[in-house]
């Protein structure tokens, strides 16, 4: 091959690498169909989005690329959706571009971290989504006892890094969850009695608003802005970067589960219900109820002692006495057991429904609502919370459920679409038994809310504040969307 030939060849090579396939072939005239924010219906030109790709470092996918269709694709299996083009952002300068493209094209927008929303909305049918997954890096400073976490990172990556240096943060339940969206909408998990929740744990955050600038914030800097990203989800930008306090921790903790079978559940619940009022916060144990594929219908305790494991051995004494159990997995093990115990029943692909609700205090009628209620096709889990989660003030972040000793979820997960409408309304018509006895849910599970005053309370005055000034066309709204003042 001679050097002009050679040129021509890296010059292709390097254009293919830029630009969709879509967008190189000869025969590619028509415009690129896409919807904007009031739902129009619009057409790209194939000069405007190669302009596009040509700023980012990453791709950017359109229908019929390949991985078009693997990026597209998110955990829950019930949203099967077609962005017109697909951002896989590498860096905050990539997602800089993205946003200015979708705003000046008003183009509907979604932020996929992990993909691991519940109702779907980090994936939209016709608009923008601006893809994180590449932006995955976890980095620790065990030194300072801080993480640094790329907005695509998944909640594995954040345990996994921080553990090999003898620390850890609040982390969620499920290891295939992003830390994105995860953190934004408050961040449950089994260490949150004593740590908090993640967004206790947030230090710093860079995120991009729809403006299209880079922002850093901290309780210093800009911190209304810092006050909203802590609760509100992800109504006010994409998030970037999160910088983490991290905790000493011994990654072989007490844990496990307990099991009894269904004909001791109202023993188990009624002892809980009066048991977990005075636990330390160390203790992590929350009741679920499930068919076990051995046991069958069970009431479990999900248990994680987040300390000395001979006092806890002590503290989860009197539980382990009520009843008879058919299994007692509490014991000391590696940490990761207990957080990665879950991805295979919520693993990619799954069609999945869940309602949630915030419980401020056990009573005998939610007692018996739960056991009335009981679907085997469906299953009864939870998020505890109390202790170090409810010592922080109501209004000192933008969360609204400081006053929760726990959250009760029902979710049904199944693989077969034809049990789509019979599975959503089992999980509908339990969760409406004891809805009555809930105040308010939890944005990042909720399937069927909009954001508002009747769950963000006295904090919604001052985020629809905020809202208006950083996002006045509300371009990020799938979310649980806060309006603009």
């Amino acid at each position: 091959m001679n050097r002009r030939q050679f040129c021509r060849s890296a010059a292709a090579a390097s254009l293919a690498a830029a630009y969709p396939a879509a967008l190189l072939a000869e025969d590619a005239k028509a415009g690129v169909a896409a919807v904007t924010l009031d739902g129009r219906r619009i057409e790209l030109s194939r000069a405007v989005v190669r302009d596009f790709g040509s700023r980012l470092s990453g791709p950017v996918l359109l229908a019929g690329d390949p991985g078009y269709d693997s990026a597209r694709h998110i955990w829950n299996g019930m949203h099967d959706k077609h962005p017109a083009l697909i951002a896989q952002c590498t860096n905050s300068d990539d997602v800089h571009y993205a946003v200015e493209f979708a705003g000046a094209n008003s183009l509907l927008t979604a932020v996929r971290g992990g993909g691991h929303s519940w109702p779907g909305k980090s994936v939209c049918e016709g608009g923008l989504m601006i893809d994180l997954s590449r932006m995955n890096r976890v980095t620790v400073d065990p030194t300072a006892r801080r993480a640094m976490v790329g907005g695509g990172a998944l909640l594995n990556g954040l345990d996994t890094a921080a553990l090999e240096h003898g620390l850890a943060t609040t982390a969620g339940v499920v290891s295939h969850t992003g830390v994105g969206g995860y953190t934004l909408g408050g961040g449950f998990g089994r260490l949150n009695r004593k740590y908090g929740l993640a967004i206790d744990n947030l230090l710093s955050a860079t995120i991009v608003t729809a403006d299209g600038r880079v922002r850093r914030v901290d309780a210093g800097t800009e911190p209304d802005l810092f006050w909203a990203i802590r609760g509100g989800g992800g109504n006010f930008g994409v998030v970037t970067d999160f910088e983490f306090q991290l905790h000493p921790f011994n990654r072989k903790p007490l844990s496990g589960n307990i099991v009894w079978p269904m004909s001791q559940v109202r023993d188990v619940l009624e002892f809980y219900a009066e048991w977990s009022e005075k636990l330390s916060d160390e203790m992590y144990c929350g009741p679920v109820l499930f068919k076990h594929p051995e046991a069958g219908d069970v009431v479990a305790m999900d248990v994680v002692y987040n300390g000395d494991p001979a006092a806890g051995e002590k503290e989860l004494a009197p539980l382990r006495k009520i009843g008879k159990p058919v299994v007692d997995g509490v014991i000391v093990q590696d940490h990761m057991v207990m957080q990665t115990a879950l991805d295979g029943i919520m693993a990619h692909g799954v069609r999945s429904y869940a309602k949630n609700g915030m419980v401020k205090a056990w009573s005998q009628k939610l007692v018996d609502r739960i056991i009335e209620g009981y679907d085997p096709r469906i299953f009864l889990t939870n998020h505890v919370a109390g202790g170090a989660v409810k010592r922080v003030g109501e209004l000192d972040t933008a969360f609204p459920h400081r006053n929760a000793e726990i959250m009760l979820v029902i979710v049904g997960g199944w693989a077969d679409p034809a049990a789509d409408s019979a599975l959503t309304g089992a999980v509908r018509s339990y969760f409406e038994a004891i809805e009555p006895l809930t105040g308010g849910y939890y944005d990042n599970i909720d399937y069927d809310h909009s954001a508002g005053t009747d769950n963000y309370g006295p904090a919604y005055a001052r985020l629809s504040k905020i809202k208006l000034r950083y996002d006045p066309r509300n371009l990020f709204r799938l979310n649980s969307n806060i309006k603009p003042a």
